[in-house]
């Protein structure tokens, strides 16, 4: 599968420089769990563009409970990977397939100990699930949507706080489209100020 490419372009009439995070929803917990800042677009100026890509694949990646992470492993939806333990120490192996086709799960297969799930687009942190106890698994399912708004004091890579993310509400389909521009408007100083708007433009479909 092809990536899909995109141009963030900010004709917007922002003077605080502002950041612009970019996250998905894991379509598979409840719509309150936090979301991680999957891109953070800082110093953007007017009329410069940020192009990035969307990968359809991800990888996914397990910590253990002594702080050892294993190493990035290629996910499709509907595999299954589980934490195992072997003679070298715990590893995190495909397993076969998972209990929906549209979902990725990490399960804990060991006797003893929590571990923490991570999925990754683009070699950048998507999602994390934490404390998952022997015998428990996550589970990750994702849209091709992209969740968009201005933000300050979000961190890459970092869970975006509650309050942060009940301001944002701008939600991109990126379904069927090989490349899109994703424009920035609005914002401004004052009175005249009006809210940031993110919209797709120049699509060209897959």
């Amino acid at each position: 599968m092809a990536d899909i490419k995109l141009n963030l372009i900010n004709r917007s009439n922002d003077r605080n420089n502002s950041s612009i995070v970019i996250f998905q929803r894991n379509e598979a917990t409840s719509f309150n769990e936090l979301a991680v800042a999957w891109q953070v677009v800082k110093n953007l100026g007017q009329g410069w563009s940020h192009p990035f890509a969307y990968p359809m694949g991800m990888a996914v990646a397990a910590s253990d409970s002594w702080g050892n992470y294993s190493p990035l492993k290629p996910a499709e939806n509907g595999q299954q990977f589980q934490v195992v333990r072997d003679p070298s120490g715990d590893i995190l192996k495909y397993t076969g397939q998972a209990t929906s086709q549209n979902e990725v799960e990490v399960l804990n297969a060991l006797d003893q100990g929590a571990v923490n799930a991570n999925v990754y687009r683009d070699g950048k942190l998507l999602a994390t699930k934490t404390a998952i106890a022997p015998g428990q698994k996550a589970t990750f399912q994702f849209r091709p949507t992209i969740w968009i708004g201005v933000v300050s004091q979000v961190e890459e890579g970092q869970l975006i706080n509650s309050a942060i993310l009940q301001q944002i509400n701008t939600e991109l389909s990126l379904f069927g489209i090989a490349s899109a521009d994703i424009v920035m408007t609005g914002g401004g100083p004052g009175a005249s100020s009006t809210p940031f708007e993110f919209t797709l433009q120049n699509i060209l479909y897959a």
